[in-house]
């Protein structure tokens, strides 16, 4: 059974690498895109730029679900296979959630696992300002948590 859970993280691994695009070559100055990282300190970003996304894999039911969240509050959940749900959080929300992922704990979050996995546990991949954290459950720092408990919604979708 190892295997197979070796198996699930690596192909959760490939799919987040895919969906976020990590490990393609930086951009320079001149093919650089129009909305640049707000960790860049150049400009604010656009209210419809996505501002975390979570997608949490695993659990005793084999869920895979995601969360987006953008800057200006809006949100998305999809749950499975069940149709995208949205919704909007306030300004002190988003404000919270802001301050959690920028909290300089937040950046010392290691960016994969050290443990092993717990049996029938989630995986988390949080990817914030172009950084992808991956983490399971039994090893989310503090201020990972807290990044968690800002999320809309109660934090990460784990339903089914």
């Amino acid at each position: 059974m190892q295997s197979g859970k070796r198996y699930g993280a690596a192909a959760l691994l490939a799919a987040v690498v895919t969906v976020t695009g990590c490990g393609q070559a930086p951009a320079t100055p001149a093919d650089a895109p129009a909305t640049a990282s707000p960790t860049a300190g150049t400009r604010e970003p656009a209210p419809q730029e996505v501002l975390v996304e979570v997608v949490v894999n695993g659990g005793f039911a084999g869920v895979s679900n995601k969360l987006v969240v953008h800057y200006d509050g809006t949100y998305t959940t999809r749950t499975g296979t069940e149709a995208p749900k949205s919704g909007r959080m306030t300004p002190a929300e988003v404000a919270e959630l802001r301050a959690a992922l920028e909290d300089p704990a937040y950046a010392k979050v290691p960016a994969r696992p050290s443990g092993s996995p717990i049996a029938d546990g989630f995986t988390y991949a949080v990817t914030h300002a172009h950084r992808l954290v991956i983490a399971g459950d039994g090893e989310r720092p503090p201020a990972l948590d807290r990044v968690f408990k800002a999320l809309p919604e109660g934090g990460p979708p784990t339903g089914r």
